[in-house]
């Protein structure tokens, strides 16, 4: 047979093991008939080791692949924020996990917009910022399908298209989440970490020994004729917009950020228990040691195959995979390389699904007792929209996805600080998230990130946080809430304590 025979055979089978998987993943609970927490949230009673495959599968994408070797290729060291934002993120979620677990718990909440609304008793914010997130979330979609588009075409030799890999990334991804939920995402990434562990650990010892005599000559070349991709702010010479304020500014961001991603608060919600959490947000960064071996192949690739320019340097570990080895073995990796596409794809379409079931439909009198039904149709119109724009208009979603992370970014102060201060009202929490939201956006499209080398987002974070903790000061749009503290907050004071 011939080479893309081979390959693509070998995806097809696994492609279709996925859906099966991901459909037994529901068997013995009710066929998928269980309500809306048991879909959205895998009925609140995933264990470590399920909230750790599937959290590390969220955020093992197919930017892991493609991306982080493109960056390593082009850049280098600047690369390297992916793991610091990640580390640092899940040393902010061991606290604020557990939190956001035990808040939704108590109340019987599904997402960060039905907290919200909870928070501040009002469901029209939730429905608000459901808008707002979808906006952010949307683009990520595009982007999964984007990649696993690309990838499925390289390791097919071409012999399937990218409109039809682009095709098969929707089709596979919902034909389980719509029926299994979370916890079909949970157990496909089970599949998908035993892959992307194996390829990747054979990547990281052969190409080295294939290409070069091992690690000793690679090093060695990298650091005596590549030695700016190795500091900061990496190959680009004078360009500082990649330097150390941006680095640190970023990594703080996204680490802040990361913990309020509805898809990582999806994760949280379906833990078993706070104790759940905190192993987990232990033992992830374990899984950050993966990531080091797309970048430091993507740097090997400068010697193999130089000349990348653009969306090609993407593909720089590809070109390494198949230019030399067996089709059964690129189809493996590629496998691997698209399940990082489909779990946090996934993940993305059922959290948008929850929060437009549960949030904004919900306020719809025929759909009011079928949220469940609601946010599984959201699911295929979601992944639906962002199908039909990658075939037609592709980079609007991916300019919209140069704000996405800085954009969720703003709603660190409404959600976090909301939930453990009293004072902390809506109006506060909105003037905030204009402000900071209107000046990302600003600054963005106006081709001014970074702002003199630091992330654009934190500097409108600051502005955010300034803005809402004036209004709040101010007692602006105060009102009774006569709720009790362990009603509203998140951490209720001690006995006799005053209220803050």
């Amino acid at each position: 047979m011939s080479n893309s025979t081979v390959a693509t055979t070998v995806f097809g089978v696994f492609m279709a093991a996925t859906v099966a998987l991901g459909l037994l993943a529901v068997r013995g609970r009710g066929g998928g008939q269980g309500g809306l927490a048991e879909w959205s949230v895998g009925g609140r009673s995933l264990g470590a080791v399920f909230i750790w495959v599937l959290m590390a599968g969220e955020s093992y994408t197919s930017f892991s692949y493609l991306g982080a070797a493109g960056w390593g290729y082009n850049y280098g060291a600047p690369v390297l924020y992916v793991v610091a934002y990640m580390s640092c993120g899940y040393a902010v979620g061991y606290l604020v996990g557990p939190m956001l677990h035990g808040y939704a718990r108590r109340h019987g909440l599904v997402g960060i917009t039905d907290m919200i609304a909870h928070r501040y008793g009002r469901p029209w914010a939730g429905a608000l910022i459901a808008v707002l997130a979808t906006a952010c979330l949307l683009p990520y979609i595009q982007l999964q399908i984007t990649g696993m588009g690309v990838v499925v075409s390289t390791i097919s030799y071409g012999a399937v298209s990218l409109n039809w890999a682009y095709f098969i990334a929707f089709a596979v991804t919902t034909a389980f989440v719509v029926v299994s939920g979370l916890r079909g995402s949970a157990w496909v990434s089970v599949l998908k970490d035993v892959l992307v562990i194996g390829t990747l650990g054979f990547l990281a010892v052969y190409v080295p020994m294939h290409y070069f005599d091992g690690y000793g000559d690679f090093l060695d070349r990298l650091v005596t004729q590549k030695r700016e991709w190795l500091t900061l702010p990496g190959h680009g010479g004078g360009d500082s917009s990649l330097g150390t304020p941006w680095f640190v500014t970023t990594s703080l961001l996204n680490a802040l950020t990361v913990v309020i991603f509805p898809t990582t608060v999806a994760g949280y919600l379906g833990a078993r228990d706070g104790d759940a959490l905190r192993r987990n947000a232990i033992w992830l960064p374990a899984y950050n040691l993966l990531l080091f071996v797309p970048m430091l192949l993507g740097m090997a690739a400068l010697f193999v195959v130089p000349g990348l320019t653009g969306a090609g340097s993407n593909l720089a570990l590809f070109r390494l995979v198949v230019d030399s080895l067996p089709a059964w073995a690129v189809g493996l990796i590629g496998v691997a390389a698209a399940l990082s596409s489909i779990v946090p794809m996934a993940v993305f379409m059922l959290v948008i699904g929850t929060m437009w079931g549960r949030s904004v439909l919900s306020h719809v009198p025929r759909w009011r007792e079928r949220q469940k039904l609601a946010s599984q149709a959201v699911v295929v119109v979601a992944g639906t929209v962002a199908l039909i724009m990658t075939y037609t208009v592709p980079n609007t979603l991916v300019r919209l996805s140069l704000i996405s992370y800085e954009g969720m970014a703003q709603l660190v102060p409404m959600l976090l600080l909301g939930l453990v201060w009293r004072r902390f009202t809506l109006t506060a929490a909105l003037s905030g998230l204009v402000a900071g939201g209107g000046l990302v956006c600003w600054l963005v499209f106006s081709d001014r990130d970074p702002v003199f080398g630091v992330n654009a987002g934190i500097v409108a974070l600051a502005v955010n946080l300034v803005v809402a903790l004036v209004v709040a000061y101010a007692g602006v749009g105060a009102r009774g809430d006569e709720r009790p503290d362990g009603e509203v907050l998140a951490v209720s004071p001690a006995p006799g304590a005053p209220a803050r």
